[in-house]
């Protein structure tokens, strides 16, 4: 696995989104976030196919601190099922790659 990854969900508005951002920052569980919106989601859900408009959370993590990350998000997410993703970041600066490590680092 890799030593960091990005995590992605989203939301129905921009305050769930900041908020929910917001406290896992504060939390350490993630080094910074990004809220992205409004974008257009197409989907399947209960079977159905659907478009919505959603807000998009990016989050910069240690593969490490993932778990507790995804538990936060899932327990504060406003939606039962939220779609959660954490991808690979394969490489970066030195000192973005850096930066991330210390703002989720466990004192």
């Amino acid at each position: 696995m890799t030593q960091y990854v990005q995590v992605s969900t989203a939301t129905a508005t921009k305050q769930e989104a900041v908020d929910l951002a917001g406290s896992a920052v504060q939390g350490r569980l993630a080094a910074g976030a990004q809220v992205v919106g409004p974008v257009t989601s197409v989907f399947w859900h209960l079977g159905e196919y659907g478009t919505g408009e959603e807000w998009q959370v990016l989050l910069k993590t240690t593969a490490d601190r993932y778990t507790e990350l995804e538990a936060h998000l899932l327990a504060h997410h406003p939606w039962d099922n939220p779609e959660l993703c954490a991808v690979p970041i394969i490489d970066g600066a030195d000192r973005c790659l850096e930066w991330i490590s210390n703002s989720v680092k466990l004192t």
